[in-house]
């Protein structure tokens, strides 16, 4: 009894040696800085690859002469391996006001993502105790000015108005850029003036699709069109941990359609499936008297039988939406933003206002180079 115990427990502690040694990875590392640190970093969650935050399993490793590496009890399964140049020597992925990583990066199957990383397109199997080379090649992100796409997109929103069973659709250069500072992307551009990677004060801009042309109702014709215009204002982002982002702006009618302005506060997580990066959000706005009378009033002027005079005021509404990222190639992307927006009822009592939703979007196809 005594010695099968005794047997018992050893063959349980190699079993448990073996398992606690984990994986190895032998890595290949090119076009790596002549000094300094690498960092290898292993993930085996797609949220957490999304935006290189949380590895499972992290090892600092002084530069090689020869670029070979061996990392020892790397976690099995399917995982993706990121290998940055601590340049600095902070501890930490350097990354733009963006988030895009400043600092030379590498990552596994030879994947240059041109938008947020598929986890699909990184990842490899590692069973447990298994050795296996996996070659990496580094590389500036951004490269030397920053990284643009073209393409053809699309923006619209629905009309809520009485009568009215069309929808405001424009066609748009889809022309994206992502640099230290800059953003834009389709309709919205943003720029970082002080901050962070996580937190950050920018300006933006956005362009706004009109609300309705004058023949699109009955209940509409003289009143005028409600024209597309260009909002800028000030904003505040905060990238928080687990793909969880809080945005804030103001921005106003700077051609002076209608002179107002709108607050939006939003909140939204961030996922990943396959190649797709999506995320849900959920938001308020604040529309200024002068954008919600433009939009959804009836001018004094404009009074005849069947339609008032109608002052909105400012007011308040809510938004829900979903956005994604499919990543076709590496190159190619598709992209779309999609919301409703809940209107309270110092709007849907307007005499023009049939619903007490509008519908908006924008999709695009573009091109990375």
């Amino acid at each position: 009894m005594k010695k099968n115990t005794v047997r018992f427990f050893s063959l349980f502690a190699l079993l448990f040696a073996s398992v606690a040694s984990g994986s190895e990875l032998d890595v290949r590392v090119s076009n790596s800085p002549p000094e300094g640190t690498l960092v290898f970093q292993v993930y085996d969650n797609p949220d957490a690859f999304g935006d290189f935050r949380s590895p499972s399993w992290e090892a600092r490793l002084a530069v090689s002469p020869d670029g070979r590496y061996r990392l020892k009890g790397v976690p099995s399964g399917a995982v993706a391996l990121l290998v940055y140049a601590d340049i600095n020597g902070n501890q930490a992925l350097d990354r733009t006001f963006i988030g895009i990583p400043k600092e030379p990066i590498g990552l596994s199957n030879g994947y240059r993502p041109k938008g947020p990383p598929s986890f699909q397109r990184a990842s490899f199997s590692l069973a447990a105790t298994e050795a296996k080379t996996v070659d990496i090649d580094m590389y500036q992100v951004l490269g030397d000015s920053g990284q643009w796409g073209v393409g053809l997109g699309v923006i619209g929103r629905s009309s809520p108005y009485v009568g009215s069973d069309s929808a405001v659709t424009q066609v748009i250069p889809a022309i994206t850029y992502f640099g230290e500072r800059l953003q834009w992307v389709g309709p919205s551009l943003r720029y970082g003036l002080w901050g962070s990677d996580t937190f950050r004060f920018a300006v933006n801009a956005t362009y706004r699709v009109g609300a309705y042309e004058e023949d699109d109702s009955p209940i509409l014709v003289g009143l005028g069109d409600r024209d597309s215009t260009l909002m800028a204002g000030v904003g505040l982002v905060y990238d928080g941990p687990n793909q969880i982002d809080v945005d804030f702006r103001y921005q106003h009618d700077v051609l002076d359609r209608f002179g107002g302005g709108t607050a939006e506060l939003r909140l939204s997580k961030g996922f990943q499936t396959g190649n797709v990066s999506w995320g849900p959000s959920i938001g308020v706005n604040w529309l200024s008297s002068d954008m919600a009378n433009y939009d959804f009033g009836v001018p004094s002027w404009a009074a005849i039988p069947g339609r008032p005079p109608y002052d909105v005021g400012s007011t308040v509404t809510a938004e829900g939406g979903i956005g994604g990222m499919l990543e076709i190639t590496e190159h190619w992307r598709f992209v779309i933003d999609v919301s409703a927006e809940y209107l309270g009822d110092d709007i849907s009592d307007s005499p023009i206002v049939d619903d007490d939703y509008v519908l908006k979007g924008f999709a695009a196809i573009t091109y990375t180079f």
